[in-house]
């Protein structure tokens, strides 16, 4: 999984303080009028995010059945089907895609074979159910997460409070076809993919735990927008600042 420099900065500090409990309350307090002043910028802030819900709609009612998630919808459309007490989690299969912007222009032909499978499964019995995640169109989405273009996320999902098991494989955006995901189901995504436990975990992960997750992909996502030279200045001035 990526791992960006800028959000290893701005996690260390905010672990620092929730590990210590002398400063727990302390940091709670912060957190939360921290929320309070991003809740505030942030209606003020044109959304980078695109949705469009009818074509949203029309790929959930097609033979493929599958979902476009975005920030505003994607944790409703993941606990839909789940069950009330129910013990045995429901498979969801994310791919994570893009455009021109995020994968320039090369998620095509992988989107192709995700799209074939879920045709697929679409006809057989305790299938996964299968989602889009367009990186081009939901890119806070895509950075609260920390998910690179071209990777399968395989959520396990279980009422709440429950924790939830993510594994992530990345797909060859060159080669990988239909076959290859039905193999894949077949002979267990466990065995070949990695389990997601990290501080960007959309459920169990630290942002997600304080309610950062949104603020710390708008952040990342503003960021990305910078060019090198701004960031550099950027680090330079705060390095000094802090000598």
């Amino acid at each position: 999984m990526r791992f960006n420099p800028v959000s290893t900065l701005l996690a260390l500090p905010l672990l620092a303080a929730a590990d210590t409990p002398d400063y727990q309350a302390q940091f709670q307090e912060y957190l939360g009028q921290a929320q309070g002043y991003y809740e505030k910028l942030a209606s003020k802030i044109p959304s980078p995010n695109k949705f469009d819900p009818v074509a949203a709609a029309a790929a959930k009612a097609g033979a493929n059945k599958i979902d476009l998630i975005g920030l505003h919808n994607w944790k409703d459309v993941l606990y839909e089907p789940v069950t009330p007490g129910s013990t045995i989690p429901e498979e969801w299969w994310v791919l994570i895609t893009g455009g021109n912007k995020t994968c320039l222009g090369h998620c095509g032909k992988v989107e192709a074979a995700f799209n074939e499978t879920a045709a697929k499964f679409a006809t057989e019995p305790n299938s996964p159910y299968m989602a889009l995640l367009n990186c081009d169109n939901q890119p806070v989405l895509c950075n609260a997460w920390s998910s690179p273009v071209g990777a399968l996320w395989i959520f396990e999902m279980l009422p709440e409070p429950s924790p939830i098991n993510i594994f992530t494989k990345r797909l060859n955006l060159t080669t990988t076809t239909s076959d290859d995901l039905i193999q894949l189901q077949k002979d267990g995504y466990r065995n070949v993919a990695n389990e997601h436990d990290g501080i960007f975990h959309p459920f169990n992960g630290f942002f997600a735990q304080n309610g950062l997750s949104v603020p710390v992909g708008y952040l990342l996502w503003a960021f990305g927008l910078l060019p090198s030279w701004a960031f550099m200045i950027l680090m330079s001035l705060f390095s000094r600042s802090m000598m």
